[in-house]
């Protein structure tokens, strides 16, 4: 999103300096660059700074909600054919399933190439896993991962207040008064993601400050691994998908710019879900199924954390030197598919599912997460960017599918 709306027809073009820092973006990648020297250069200043990181994500938290449960009671109720809403939610999470399976496919053929785990573990730094690794980590609930996931419980809210307002004899006045109530939560937001340099440095100094950018060595083969597999997905995966309906990966890249530096430098792309959302809007996909996806895509659709998953379970076998015949291989995949969906929404969960498959597997030692723990957060930030822009692929997907994309928009205006 600009700061400052697109030159009107007939105003005198800005200057490109002005137009430069008058930019989120410029702003964002300064706070992430001055982080990155904060973290390295005073480890304990830039430890300091996770109270700034972290406060921003919780404020724009506040917006998740009303963002979620406005858009799609306004999109069901508008849409007036609750068979599509059905349809456009089958669809989207039959293409979820696919999508994410070939990632999980991806992440353990990438690992099988590179190998990551061939590598001398006594030099390695363990840290404390005990935490992933007791029990309550064997068995994955579904109850819990709803019970636990903010955004799949206003989902379902929204679902059910949108299909009840279509009956409603004031469905009219209503919809007026929560468009006034949209307008009122997105200006809001317009002035909250002022502060985003704030938080992009918050996340990013405290990063290096606590793990250092030293820790990354041991393991650099890993995360390399992660990061090239990641690249591959995303230009060649879902750049494939957009090709086939005529849209440049790059550019929709481009158009997003603002939202993957957020997710970089906080490492959480929940910090991006409400202008994603705004964006979608903007770019052409209707606003019932931008409501439907997006949504469901934060809990069901992570990509970059399906191959982070599938390539840990091979790196810690290739680490251990255990032998994983095509069958079991097979099982990592299906039990990934299935667990991998808990890993959103609480702060650890990439590890309890990571325990839970090791345990279901009874090959790999679950105690090999602790070679994990220190470079984890270092590839969060890949898992949150890939899981960000996955879910921009499928909202326009579904939305073309559906034949409900208007004209390509890529000159956003954050609304008003």
């Amino acid at each position: 999103m600009n700061i400052t709306s697109p030159n009107a027809v007939g105003k005198p073009k800005q200057s490109t300096f002005k137009t430069v820092i008058t930019n989120l973006t410029f702003w964002v990648l300064i706070a992430i660059i001055a982080g990155v020297f904060l973290g390295h250069f005073s480890p304990e200043n830039g430890v300091k700074m996770e109270i700034i990181g972290n406060s921003f994500i919780k404020l724009i938290k506040l917006f998740i909600g009303p963002i979620i449960f406005l858009t799609i009671v306004l999109g069901i109720s508008g849409m007036g054919n609750l068979k599509k809403v059905g349809r456009i939610g089958v669809k989207a999470l039959g293409y979820f399933e696919v999508v994410s399976t070939v990632a999980l496919a991806i992440g353990i053929t990438i690992a099988y190439i590179f190998q990551p785990g061939k590598i001398d573990r006594t030099g390695l730094t363990l840290q404390d896993a005990s935490k992933y690794t007791n029990s309550t980590a064997e068995n994955f609930s579904w109850l819990q991962f709803f019970l636990s996931n903010f955004t799949l419980q206003v989902l379902l809210a929204a679902i059910v207040c949108g299909i009840a307002l279509n009956f409603y004899k004031k469905r009219e006045q209503t919809i007026l008064v929560l468009e006034r109530l949209s307008k009122v939560v997105f200006l809001g937001l317009k002035y909250v993601m002022y502060l985003a340099p704030l938080g992009a440095f918050g996340g990013m100094a405290y990063t290096i400050g606590k793990f250092g950018i030293a820790t990354l060595i041991p393991l650099g083969k890993l995360m390399l691994s992660v990061y090239v597999t990641m690249f591959l997905f995303v230009f060649l995966v879902l750049g494939s998908i957009l090709r086939y309906y005529k849209i440049s990966i790059l550019s929709i890249l481009k158009y997003i710019k603002e939202e993957l530096l957020l997710v970089l430098g906080t490492s959480s792309s929940e910090a991006a879900l409400p202008s994603i959302m705004v964006k979608l809007e903007q770019m052409g996909c209707s606003k019932s199924v931008v409501g439907l996806v997006i949504p469901t895509g934060y809990s069901f659709n992570l990509d970059g954390t399906s191959i982070y998953l599938s390539m840990s379970v091979i790196f810690l076998a290739q680490l251990y030197d255990v032998h994983l015949s095509f069958f079991e291989i097979l099982s990592v995949i299906g039990i990934l598919m299935v667990t991998s969906k808990g890993a959103a929404g609480v702060t650890g969960s990439g590890f309890i599912v990571l325990a839970s498959t090791l345990t279901a597997l009874h090959k790999i030692p679950v105690e090999g997460l602790a070679f994990l723990l220190g470079v984890d957060k270092f590839m969060s930030e890949a898992r949150a960017i890939t899981n960000l822009i996955g879910n921009t692929v499928a909202t326009i997907i579904i939305s073309k599918t559906e034949r409900d994309f208007t004209e390509l928009n890529l000159n956003p205006v954050l609304k008003e």
